[in-house]
């Protein structure tokens, strides 16, 4: 069998990519199309063997990486965005094949970030500075040194942009990096590894790992030459990951999901917020932000709810490849089997569906809207990571924010008034990592982004990336004791 496959007109080796080298497995996994359930290909399986060949390579890779000057990192980081900007057709046709994102969207959005994460940290590694400053005399410097081997564990539902998310503020930090990428959305990263490799990054400093993560995971997360792990995934997993990496004290970053409120008041623009909720769908409601918890104040319960009807009806669901389509496939069978669940486990608990609520032919799941759902349910609190909303009502501001705050998540929140002095005083009680007034998805990788409470553990995004990417130094220097002899 080859190792190479053929997905779209595009060539991808299925092959881990460790030490700079290709390298196969004793035994594979198929990877399927959400879009129509045909395999892929067969994906190298990897085993604790190869996870810690990977480690050990980007042990060996890390002094002479962590020692390069911060320019010529800076300058490699760009000539990789340089080579996603070159292949952003040959990625989003990949993508959109292996995990049934729109192809408009990784077109026209998704890739061209993926170049713009590589830009943005190279460029804020060349500015990142702490001002010297002075204590009875004595200078104190700040300083920023690489940690060392970073594993990072990315999701499927945004699989290159995610990855890179974490890649990019790990190479310019000056870690070497170990990706592990989900196991039903494995084939950007292996083209981001060749793209690595023609931009001039040395042997080493990247590894790709691909495989399940009950097979390889524990090799990975409790590897004593592993400094830093980063995840993106479920509250599960992280709990897997957090006591493995725990006898080594190794640092953790996590981002876990959540249940995030949408809260329209009375005095909103009601197009406007309609137009958010509706947006809640995208990527078939695969999305860890996304507010699937639409809370409205009563007076216009009715009203939205209508609009809201109206605008859902015209979203085309369908093969994501096409233009027009608005929403695409759920990632995978088993995905599409939890969704389901959730929403007939609903329906039998008094939930009544407005719209949807059904399976529809191959892995497509009707755009749902349940109301009547109690506060303490499972479709309120759990993550259903599907095109699947809820909505209640309340009465007061005070009621709203209770109601917003309810779960044990914390990742995000939206919020939609027309008073300002509203919206300063609601979101500040909000419990969410990002809250967005009158608008959603609006995302600066100057900003810090993570969760409260269960949707994770720390912030990354301009210097918080590399805060965790890196072991900071503070040295202090005497006002004098030189011996000058020139």
């Amino acid at each position: 069998m080859s190792d190479l496959i053929t997905v779209a007109g595009v060539s991808v080796d299925t092959r881990h990519w460790i030490g700079g080298q290709r390298v196969a497995s004793a035994d594979t996994f198929a990877d399927l199309s959400p879009i129509d359930g045909s395999v892929l290909g067969e994906i190298a399986r990897g085993t604790p063997a190869e996870a810690g060949a990977a480690v050990a390579a980007a042990k060996a890779a890390f002094p002479s990486w962590a020692a390069t000057p911060r320019a010529e990192r800076a300058r490699i980081l760009h000539a990789i965005a340089d080579g996603v900007e070159k292949r952003i057709e040959e990625l989003a046709i990949v993508e959109t094949t292996d995990n049934g994102a729109l192809l408009r969207s990784h077109r026209r959005g998704v890739m061209p970030r993926v170049a713009h994460n590589f830009r943005f940290f190279a460029d804020w590694l060349l500015k990142l500075d702490h001002e010297d400053f002075e204590t009875r005399g004595h200078t104190n410097h700040v300083s920023w040194d690489p940690a060392g081997p970073s594993v990072l564990i990315t999701p499927w539902n945004a699989p290159l942009m995610l990855a890179t998310w974490k890649v990019a503020p790990a190479l310019a930090a000056g870690n070497t990096v170990v990706l592990k990428p989900a196991e039903w959305s494995p084939l950007t990263a292996s083209l981001l590894a060749d793209i690595a490799a023609q931009a001039g990054l040395p042997a080493g400093v990247l590894n790709v790992v691909q495989g399940y993560g009950a097979e390889i995971g524990d090799a990975l997360t409790s590897h004593p030459d592993v400094r830093r792990i980063s995840f993106t995934g479920s509250v599960p997993t992280a709990r897997r990951i957090a006591a493995s990496a725990a006898p080594n004290l190794t640092p953790l970053s996590l981002e876990l999901g959540g249940k995030s409120p949408l809260l329209v008041f009375a005095d909103a623009d009601l197009d406007l917020a309609v137009d958010l909720a509706v947006e809640q769908y995208d990527n078939a409601g695969q999305v860890c932000l996304a507010a699937t918890r639409i809370l409205v104040e009563e007076s216009v319960a009715e009203e939205f709810t209508r609009r809201f009807v109206e605008k859902a009806a015209r979203l085309k669901q369908g093969d994501p490849r096409e233009e027009a389509t608005d929403i695409g496939p759920s990632i995978h069978s088993r995905q599409l089997e939890k969704i389901d669940g959730f929403v007939r486990r609903a329906v039998e608990t008094g939930a009544r569906v407005v719209i949807g609520g059904y399976r529809k032919e191959g892995q497509y799941y009707a755009p749902t809207l349940l109301t009547d759902v109690a506060q303490a349910s499972e479709i309120v609190q759990e993550e259903v990571f599907g095109p699947v909303l809820t909505l209640q009502t309340f009465a007061t501001e005070e009621e709203a924010v209770h109601l917003a705050n309810d779960t044990r998540f914390g990742l995000a929140a939206t919020l939609a008034t027309g008073d300002h002095e509203r919206a300063e005083r609601v979101s500040a009680q909000l419990v969410a990592g990002t809250a967005w007034v009158n608008c959603f998805f609006v995302r600066d990788l100057q900003a810090p982004f993570g969760g409260s409470r269960l949707s994770g553990v720390g912030r990354e995004g301009g210097t918080w990336s590399f805060d965790f990417y890196c072991d900071l130094k503070n040295t202090v220097t005497a006002p004098n004791g030189w011996n000058n002899h020139g």
